[in-house]
């Protein structure tokens, strides 16, 4: 970006910072709104005379200071640059979904915002764009994959208005393809992954169900209770996608090398020595954190939880008994 379009955008973002703030603290005098953003009065009156020729009913306040005459509203839609870099980050996301209508419905979502946006911020987001990568592995995923149009949205219709769904599921474990009955309770994006989570009427128990394994699912005109006492946040802790945990590793210096580029949170801190590093982050999903620490193998060790030890342990446990027996066949 030129030091003359960055100017422009600082300039805009002013503008529609100073309306809104003049909408809920009126009687601000040019020196108060010159203090607030950090320019001089002469800018500010600038500024000022730059809103009165763009129709924006600004007067002079008996009390003193300025004001907006009560009534006057803001268009539909007012962003800042980072403001909608924050918007195009979400889209971009929603785009990288296996789910054909969200695709759809995010590519006309960033149309609209974009159509409403001052010149030098949609080119702005435009050169964003371009140099944007969200999840580089997954277009291949989604070009792949086999997700009906509409499933995201009928089964968030499920949870909202508690109706039960019928679906075939893929059981990789088996695999093998299950008819269940399923009281949906809530869509949680964890693992890289949409879930279900669900009261399983074949099990009798509630249960998680990824989005990219139902091959057939119908919303039923049957409704449910929720199951008494039932807690998401608590519900998710338990499968290890809870509220963030302190993360302690231990990792040789030659694996270290490699593992900080990939470690899936910010490092809030880092101690080395000779022999290698510790490291210390928060995060989530612990099932997700034991499959990424088996690449690493007797390299990296856990210090912390002691929940993360014991997932690991048994992800170990279960690899070592499927080769357990070198003579068998594959």
């Amino acid at each position: 970006m030129s030091k003359n379009e960055e100017r422009i955008l600082n300039r805009t973002e002013r503008l529609f910072a100073l309306v809104l703030l003049l909408q809920n603290r009126p009687n601000m005098t040019a020196r108060d709104l010159a203090e607030h953003f950090g320019v001089s009065r002469r800018t500010i009156f600038r500024d000022l005379r730059a809103l009165g020729e763009s129709g924006v009913p600004l007067t002079y306040a008996d009390e003193g200071g300025y004001e907006i005459l009560e009534g006057y509203q803001l268009p539909p839609l007012m962003l800042t640059a980072r403001e909608a870099a924050t918007l195009l980050v979400g889209i971009e996301f929603m785009k990288r979904q296996p789910d054909a209508s969200l695709v759809k419905d995010a590519d006309e979502v960033g149309l609209k915002i974009r159509a409403v946006l001052p010149r030098p911020i949609q080119e702005y987001l435009d050169r964003l764009r371009s140099r944007t990568v969200i999840g580089p592995y997954w277009y291949q995923t989604m070009r792949g994959s086999d997700a009906e149009e509409g499933r995201w949205y009928d089964l968030s219709e499920a949870v909202a208005h508690q109706r039960s769904v019928q679906m075939d599921y893929y059981v990789p474990s088996r695999d093998e393809v299950t008819r269940r009955k399923v009281d949906p309770l809530a869509l949680v994006y964890y693992t890289d992954q949409w879930n279900l989570i669900a009261y399983d009427h074949l099990r009798k128990d509630i249960r998680n169900f990824r989005l990219d394994r139902i091959r057939k699912m119908y919303v039923s005109s049957e409704r449910f209770e929720r199951p008494p006492g039932f807690d998401l946040a608590a519900y998710l802790e338990e499968q290890g996608a809870g509220p963030e945990q302190r993360i302690v590793l231990r990792f040789s210096r030659q694996a270290f090398a490699w593992a900080r580029r990939s470690i899936p949170a910010r490092i809030e801190e880092e101690q080395s020595d000779e022999q290698g590093v510790t490291v210390t982050f928060y995060f989530e999903n612990l099932d997700y954190l034991a499959h990424w620490l088996l690449r690493y193998g007797t390299q990296a060790r856990v210090l912390e939880p002691a929940a993360l030890r014991e997932r690991l342990r048994r992800l170990a446990l279960a690899l070592a008994d499927q080769y357990s027996d070198a003579t068998a066949s594959p």
